[in-house]
């Protein structure tokens, strides 16, 4: 058989299976490099298995509630529900094949018949004729044509609902990252509205002791400057939060200006409970919609393998009929009935049909392919964004750490500014340092906030959430 060719593809569930089974059974698909992912994300991630709902762990019932409203309403999410249920459709119509096939006609038709009589003349006579038959017939798929044409449609509609749980993934992701970053950019403007009051007060400090005579005037310009700088940062943070805000409700399936209320007064980033759970790279296939999703394209491609191989093969069908014809003032009445099988074969014409299996082949082979492909695509991704996020919160520390001592060293330059020891340079060189370093923990901690929606994101998790 030629199916034999695609014995890879053949095999595409049970590797699938292979790695469900554990490190006991088999090595884990998990590259030696993905191991240092884990080992540099410490303790922002664990080998725990990742929850379908991943958005809990952030322990905020308003993120809740906007995922949960998010699946009910997004546009994207009942695309997908209604090209599943089409798919659904086409595998109801594909399992009828199975069933016997039922045929039946009736028809009553009124014509002109002519007749000789004995004088050598026509006579015309008005008649109505009346049949009717029920045929029914069942395909014996010796050659496996319908059961492979069954399991292809399966196939699809699965793939169909891998893709449906692959947009939750998305729109799960997305709605908890645009929460996230507008909370977090809340955060940000109370934070950017203190370095403004920080540089105010710089200013109205340098602008007495200018007044005193103590301060040149040079210096209260710089003053000045570093307050507009300090101001100028305010409209970019408000203009990314309103558009942020306006993204979450177009993900929710409203008008960008009905923004939720609970959403637009969320003012502080919500924090994880515990280390993401990232369990391991056998579960990251089996929870990847995509990866199911490719799969499940690759069965689907190899059972039309067969469809096309049975071409190749005689179809016998087993039928019965039986018909009536009753024919108005003739005295005709008959009836008429057969059982027996009926053989169709395009044989020796095969070329066709063994094109069809050459076209089917090398769509399998395309589909292992991008399975293949898939695995990787997964695994690295869930490298990257484990590493990405292990990077960050280190980053993120480091920042911390630097907003503290440069918030400690303002306050040190500013009552030894006041009592004359240092100069008016000295302060605001410190003034600086404060809203600078103040500004780059901002600028991570919203890196940090999508580089852990990225995280979940890769791991897959979200998509058995709903019906």
């Amino acid at each position: 058989m030629r199916e034999a060719r695609l014995l890879p593809a053949v095999l595409a569930p049970v590797l699938l299976a292979a790695c469900a089974a554990g490190p006991q059974h088999r090595a884990p698909p998990w590259p030696a490099g993905a191991s240092g992912a884990f080992a540099a994300a410490g303790a922002t991630a664990s080998a725990e298995p990742l929850p379908g709902r991943w958005w809990r762990l952030y322990q905020d019932p308003v993120l809740d509630a906007l995922v949960q409203q998010a699946f009910a309403a997004n546009t994207d999410l009942r695309v997908a529900a209604a090209r599943l249920e089409r798919e659904r459709a086409v595998l109801a119509e594909a399992q009828t094949a199975r069933l016997p096939a039922t045929r039946l006609e009736a028809a009553r038709t009124d014509g002109d018949s002519s007749s000789s009589t004995g004088s050598g003349s026509a006579l015309a006579q008005r008649q109505w004729t009346t049949t009717a038959v029920v045929a029914v017939s069942w395909e014996l798929d010796l050659g496996g044509r319908v059961r492979r044409l069954v399991e292809a449609a399966n196939a699809d509609a699965q793939a169909l609902a891998a893709a449906r749980d692959g947009v939750r993934v998305a729109v799960a992701a997305d709605v908890t990252r645009h929460y996230v970053l507008a909370c977090t950019l809340a955060e940000s403007l109370v934070a950017a509205q203190a370095a403004v009051d920080v540089a105010r007060q710089t200013l109205e400090l340098s602008a007495r002791r200018e007044r005193a005579g103590a301060a040149s005037r040079l210096e209260l310009e710089r003053a000045g400057a570093l307050l507009a700088n300090a101001e100028a940062a305010l409209p970019p943070l408000q203009a990314r939060r309103h558009n942020t805000l306006a993204a979450l409700a177009v993900l929710l399936g409203a008008a960008p200006t009905d923004v939720p209320p609970a959403a637009a007064a969320c003012e502080r980033a919500p924090a994880l409970a515990a280390p993401i759970p990232a369990a391991d790279g056998a579960a990251l296939l089996r929870r990847r919609p995509d990866v199911h999703e490719a799969e499940r394209r690759l069965a689907a491609d190899t059972a039309r393998i067969g469809v096309a191989t049975a071409e190749l093969y005689p179809r016998i069908e087993f039928g019965a009929a039986g018909s009536h014809l009753q024919t108005a003032g003739s005295g005709g009445d008959g009836w008429s009935v057969g059982v027996g099988p009926l053989l169709s074969w395009s044989f020796p014409q095969l070329g066709v049909a063994r094109a069809r299996v050459r076209q089917s082949e090398a769509q399998a082979r395309a589909s292992l392919a991008a399975f293949d492909g898939s695995v990787l695509n997964a695994l690295r991704e869930t490298e990257q964004a484990l590493a990405s996020l292990a990077a960050e919160q280190q980053h993120q520390d480091r920042l911390a750490e630097a907003e503290r001592r440069s918030a400690a060293a303002y306050e040190l330059a500013r009552s030894r500014y006041r009592a004359g020891s240092v100069s008016q340079l000295e302060l605001l060189d410190a003034s600086r340092e404060r809203i600078a370093a103040q500004s780059l923990r901002l600028d991570s901690l919203l890196a940090l906030a999508s580089a852990r929606v990225d995280v979940f994101r890769a791991l897959g998790g979200g998509w058995d959430v709903g019906p």
